[in-house]
């Protein structure tokens, strides 16, 4: 069950990484964030209630507010560099890196997957490595500057995945709240201090909001994935969301993609494969 929580985590996170691009591009990134995570509380608040978990103890919203921070600066600059970027190119970039972190996290935590999930794992990393164009050349050329954007945007990523494994597995979906809690906060503070062009509630796009609706709902399918598996597993499939936002890159925006990065996305089918058989 966590291997297809995950794979669903992997689509709507790409197409929500879509729709915010799309909208930064109109409209600062900072704003596109804070209009998107605020619109997503509905979505949230809908869960909690059909739901109905108990509200939990200290310790889960700490854990949620630590990780707000990080996707907070994960989303923010996955946002700005969609929109001054390659999304094929930026989206996989952030990808590997937040991969990385996870990944790592949990086998420090002590988890160990069976052997054919180590295969997988390893095939998703290259498949991914593939799809951001590091071997041959991409048809877009992507400055130095925006490869420093998604690596620290993989990071944010990354640091939330493991504050949301964190969390205990009887508070539900309430870490979530405190992870918006934190977000919206800090974006908030940074939008009022620097005061980007362009900023105005009235001409927030809509994708901005459906951005944040699909990325709330990736957020609850990753976390209910990390409550069924192993966080390590749960992260590399969910790291083979740029391929959502890739295609949907290709068919609108009519980007190209390399020979290498169909390869890339063939090889993230294969990993899928092996790491529901391992595991």
């Amino acid at each position: 069950m966590e291997i297809l929580l995950a794979a669903a985590a992997a689509a709507v996170y790409g197409l929500g990484d879509y729709c915010g691009g799309r909208a930064a591009r109109r409209f600062p990134s900072l704003a596109v964030t804070l209009a998107g995570q605020i619109f997503s509380l509905l979505v949230l608040a809908v869960a909690l209630v059909v739901l109905g978990d108990p509200v939990p103890g200290a310790r889960d919203w700490a854990w949620g507010a630590v990780g707000g921070a990080g996707g907070f600066i994960g989303l923010t600059l996955l946002y700005y560099g969609l929109a001054n970027g390659s999304m094929t190119v930026v989206a996989p970039l952030t990808a590997v890196v937040s991969t990385i972190v996870p990944v790592a996290a949990g086998l420090g935590f002590g988890e160990r997957p069976g052997g054919l999930a180590y295969v997988g794992m390893v095939v998703a990393l290259a498949g991914v490595v593939l799809v951001t164009g590091a071997v041959g050349t991409p048809h877009t050329t992507t400055r130095p500057f925006i490869w420093l954007v998604a690596i620290g945007s993989g990071a944010g990523f990354g640091w939330l995945y493991v504050c949301l494994d964190r969390t205990s597995d009887d508070s539900g979906m309430w870490p979530l709240l405190g992870v918006r809690i934190a977000s919206i906060t800090l974006a908030a503070i940074v939008l009022l201090a620097t005061r980007p062009a362009g900023a105005s509630p009235k001409r927030v796009p809509l994708l901005a909001l459906v951005a944040g609706v699909f990325d709330m709902g990736a957020n609850l399918l990753f976390l209910a994935a990390t409550r069924e598996g192993l966080l390590s597993l749960v992260a590399v499939i969910t790291s083979l969301y740029p391929v959502s936002t890739i295609v949907l890159a290709m068919r609108i925006d009519r980007e190209r993609v390399t020979r290498s990065q169909v390869i890339g996305m063939l090889l993230a089918g294969l990993a899928l494969a092996l790491v529901s058989l391992g595991r």
